[in-house]
């Protein structure tokens, strides 16, 4: 029991610290409200993995209509926001980066599993790792979790294009 809470406490002061701000984010990639998915990185290893946030609050847009007596944040956005991490990974991994004037675009998802509801006051933590890049193909395992429990997980595809 201790051992759990500790790596609970541990996790939490993890997911406290700032790697990127928003500020930051906003210089790597195009996306900005109400498409913006992701408000902090909190851990990244370039080349390799990343570990952001997204807070959720009952203001967001899409609560809105999704559904509004019963707020669940569509699991197509919970999605798009391992896709923005998985962006702002690829932005800080030599290597991985796109070419000058291109931005990824997702073309594909397989995998994916939804597990559990995500509401407003919840905590998203969006935890993406490079699988590998195959010329303008970046491939990307994901999970999103809320409080350790995982809400979503899916592996991505995305192509290169100008933008």
């Amino acid at each position: 029991m201790a051992e759990s809470r500790e790596a609970e406490q541990e996790s939490h002061q993890n997911e406290s610290k700032t790697v990127l701000d928003i500020n930051d984010i906003k210089k790597l990639i195009p996306h900005r409200y109400p498409f913006l998915f992701v408000d902090r990185v909190v851990e990244l290893e370039p080349g390799n993995r990343i570990k952001a946030i997204k807070n959720l609050s009952v203001n967001e847009e899409f609560f809105n209509g999704h559904f509004p007596q019963h707020p669940v944040m569509p699991g197509v956005l919970i999605i798009e926001a391992l896709a923005q991490s998985a962006c702002i990974l690829s932005k800080m991994s030599p290597g991985f980066e796109p070419e000058q004037g291109r931005e990824y675009f997702l073309v594909g998802t397989t995998d994916v599993k939804w597990r559990r509801q995500v509401v407003p006051g919840d905590v998203l933590t969006l935890e993406t790792q490079l699988v590998k890049k195959k010329r303008q193909l970046l491939i990307v395992k994901g999970t999103a979790t809320v409080n350790g429990e995982l809400a979503a997980s899916a592996i991505i595809n995305a192509a290169e294009a100008e933008v």
